[in-house]
């Protein structure tokens, strides 16, 4: 078998690798009939001759490889016929904007597993970047708030060389006696919860945040499900199976911290099923006091409803004016700031680099040559030999639709 690191070819360009030059000579060495090697490529993280000194070849092309590791989406021109693709591709959800990239897997009769699909037997994602994205998440609503409010400056995420130089530029901040309210419990709000904790921010419990007690110091509090949604029948004893199964039963009942809320940290699981946190017309409450958010879910126009596009890293703030609802210039007075890039983790490509390929030499690529005994595999392939697997096989109308 021959697998190859390929070239991220999605604009704006993604720094990040599916493995670090010591994780792909690693697997060489682990599966000694296997031939890794790594495309071209002079705007990752790792350069070639960081592959090349790890004892990785460096090819000008992966067509003569079986598995072809990515990262993004790859465009369509660049879909080779026949091959076992790895990256992130974003269709299973009946994503329209990825639907050509579907029907070009199917055409060319692809093998395509998808990340965001691989699970444990048990339940639950093995591979995924959240911690990363809520950690550069943190730390860019703490660089909104500064740009905002003027207290203090940092830099952009991407500028810092790693994780602990991330960490320096927080520990030097002083954000005074803001509120912060975080959604989530998976991972992209662990992340959240890293940084928030080694920024020694006290944290209240959701009662405790709604006391009315006057803070001279930043607080903040985590809504997990419970304090996020109500069954509408009034049936108090949350159900965390009833829940997923039946959105629709539930309303949102967030608005009483979004009363006492100067930043707004956004990593919770959302679907279009579920109730929005909040709607357009709400900002123009006077009692609506967020001023700030930093929506790492970003959904656009989901649960933040005025994530009206997902941004960029190198333009990452869109500002939200609630007078005429609307779109308007970020800072200036009066508007919400929302910070909705789309690819976070991208912004400490290294870090989070290493800690995927750390997941995927120890848990994923092994199923390649065990006979995947689980079905892990095979219950995150979307498609093959040019149909779609009996288990996505739902986005059948999806491909044909227009």
């Amino acid at each position: 078998m021959k697998i190859a690191l390929i070239r991220e070819r999605k604009q704006p360009a993604d720094l990040r690798v599916a493995l670090d030059p010591q994780q792909a000579a690693q697997l060489a060495k682990m599966y000694p009939n296997v031939q890794v090697a790594a495309e071209s490529c002079s705007d990752r993280v790792y350069s070639d001759d960081a592959y090349r000194n790890a004892g990785v070849p460096i090819i000008h092309s992966p067509e003569d490889f079986d598995v072809l590791l990515g990262v993004k989406e790859v465009p369509v021109a660049d879909l080779i016929p026949g091959k076992s693709y790895f990256f992130f591709s974003h269709t299973h959800k009946f994503q329209v904007y990825n639907r050509p990239l579907l029907r070009a897997v199917l055409e060319k009769k692809i093998r395509l597993i998808d990340y965001e699909c691989l699970e444990w037997p048990g339940g639950g994602r093995i591979l995924g970047f959240g911690r990363w994205a809520g950690i550069v998440g943190v730390y860019n609503g703490f660089r909104t708030w500064g740009l905002k409010t003027g207290v203090f400056h940092l830099k952009p995420a991407y500028e810092c060389r790693d994780y602990s130089e991330l960490k320096s530029a927080l520990s030097q901040i002083r954000p005074g006696a803001i509120r912060i309210t975080l959604t989530g419990s998976g991972r992209v709000a662990g992340g959240a919860l890293e940084v928030l904790n080694f920024m020694g921010i006290r944290e209240l419990s959701p009662e405790e945040y709604l006391s009315g007690n006057d803070y001279n110091e930043p607080v903040f509090t985590q809504l997990t499900n419970p304090y996020l949604y109500r069954r509408k029948d009034g049936a108090e004893e949350w159900d965390s199976r009833h829940f997923y199964s039946n959105h629709a039963a539930y309303t949102c009942i967030v608005e009483p911290y979004l009363k006492v809320t100067d930043l707004l940290i956004n990593g919770m699981y959302w679907e279009n099923t579920l109730e929005p946190l909040f709607t357009k017309e709400e900002t123009a409450k006077p009692e609506f006091r967020v001023k700030v958010i930093a929506d790492i879910t970003c959904d656009v126009e989901g649960s933040v409803p005025i994530t009206l596009r997902a941004t960029t890293i190198q333009d990452p703030v869109i500002g939200w004016d609630p007078v005429n609802l609307s779109e308007t210039t970020p800072y200036t007075e009066g508007c919400i700031d929302v910070m909705a890039v789309t690819n976070l983790p991208a912004e400490l490509p290294a870090d989070a680099s290493t800690d995927f390929g750390k997941s995927m030499l120890e848990d994923v690529l092994p199923l390649l040559f065990n006979g995947d005994p689980d079905g892990v595999l095979k219950a995150a392939t979307i498609a093959e030999n040019g149909h779609l697997t009996e288990k996505y096989n739902y986005l059948k109308d999806f491909v044909s639709g227009s």
